[in-house]
């Protein structure tokens, strides 16, 4: 047995991917916002996804098979993490801003140059929560891709006490999907445009996380 990839591994990743279809198709969902992302995608032009972690499960749900390549950690949970996102039809590449950079950036650019549509949690893997560092939008600037800001809110959820107060919502809740308008990050960034992208992709993902949350009656 190797430490890293204990045997019950493989059948614990199988077991996370059903459990979450299973509790997915009981839930009710409605997206808005769909209209320029659906354009793109029937046109073939891929994207970034930019959300915040805790919010990740119903969109990891909602977007299985499409092949999306995402960036997991290389922390202790990350193998069994990358194991079952790519149960449901998600690519990996690994690495973090604390772990693993640079190895997770060129996965990522790989990941671009094969035409992949990516989805970047840029407040992970450990916060501080619903803050953007800077990885993100050199990723944006580097492949040319623009931003799209998503993000899922419930009715009714669990929030977990983890560092970003990660989120499940219950059986049979009802779930909203948002999506904003693409950000296109420059190819070419002059000096202190990086935090102005940087600022400005937060904004973003904080303005639909709001307008959902406040269509759903969340604080």
């Amino acid at each position: 047995m190797s430490r890293a990839h204990p045997w019950w591994m493989g059948p614990a990743s199988w077991l996370g991917a059903l459990v979450l279809v299973l509790l997915g198709r009981t839930w009710r969902v409605e997206r808005i916002g769909t209209a320029e992302r659906e354009a793109r995608r029937h046109a073939g032009d891929p994207w970034i996804f930019a959300l915040w972690h805790s919010r990740l499960l119903p969109l990891t749900f909602l977007h299985r098979r499409w092949g999306v390549g995402v960036l997991i950690s290389q922390h202790r949970d990350g193998e069994l993490i990358a194991r079952i996102v790519e149960q449901l039809g998600f690519v990996t590449g690994r690495g973090s801003s604390t772990r693993g950079g640079e190895e997770g950036a060129r996965d990522m650019l790989r990941l671009a140059e094969e035409g992949r549509i990516l989805a970047i949690t840029p407040d992970g893997p450990r916060g501080p929560a619903e803050k953007v560092k800077p990885g993100l939008v050199f990723l944006a600037s580097r492949t040319g891709l623009p931003v799209i800001p998503v993000s899922a809110s419930a009715r009714r959820e669990w929030r977990l006490r983890s560092w970003d107060g990660f989120r499940i919502p219950k059986p049979f809740s009802k779930v909203m999907i948002g999506y904003g308008p693409p950000l296109a990050v420059p190819e070419r960034l002059e000096d202190g445009e990086a935090e102005a992208w940087r600022v400005r992709i937060q904004a973003a993902i904080e303005d639909v996380t709001r307008d959902l949350d406040r269509r759903m009656g969340n604080r």
